[in-house]
């Protein structure tokens, strides 16, 4: 049961990054969100999607859910890494469109410690977590 509520955690973290661009007051002039995040409809979409995997897999079966929390976890974690060591990742093509940008890193860091963060205990959760008795 661990494993679906960790996917039902991701659905809603999900659902509001894909939101982040439609809350007024969270958006600068530029339209970046917290002043940090570039958010496109393609981002959007990717959150969107994502939240939609995460929510049928927590309502799915605990194996979906590690099945889930492994591939996602591996995607997001590599493209926040990625983003750390080029300034794009490839998950929204950034990578294909602006190729390797020259950002400040402290910048990159903050721009990609959501992916990494989300990423790596997706990763962790759906390989380590999955062992304990109430994940089942």
């Amino acid at each position: 049961m661990l494993l679906r509520w960790i996917c039902a955690g991701y659905c809603l973290a999900l659902l509001f990054a894909g939101l982040l661009n439609y809350i007024p007051g969270l958006t600068d002039a530029q339209g970046r969100a917290f002043g940090i995040f570039a958010l496109d409809i393609y981002d959007d979409m990717l959150h969107w999607t994502s939240a939609a995997w995460a929510g049928i897999a927590a309502l799915v079966s605990k194996r979906a859910s590690e099945i889930f929390l492994k591939v996602f976890g591996t995607l997001y974690l590599a493209d926040g890494a990625l983003g750390l060591a080029t300034g794009s990742g490839y998950l929204d093509l950034g990578i294909l469109i602006y190729g390797v940008q020259a950002l400040p890193f402290t910048f990159k860091i903050l721009a990609n410690l959501p992916h990494i963060a989300l990423g790596g205990f997706a990763v962790f959760a759906g390989m380590f977590l999955m062992r304990r008795p109430e994940a089942a």
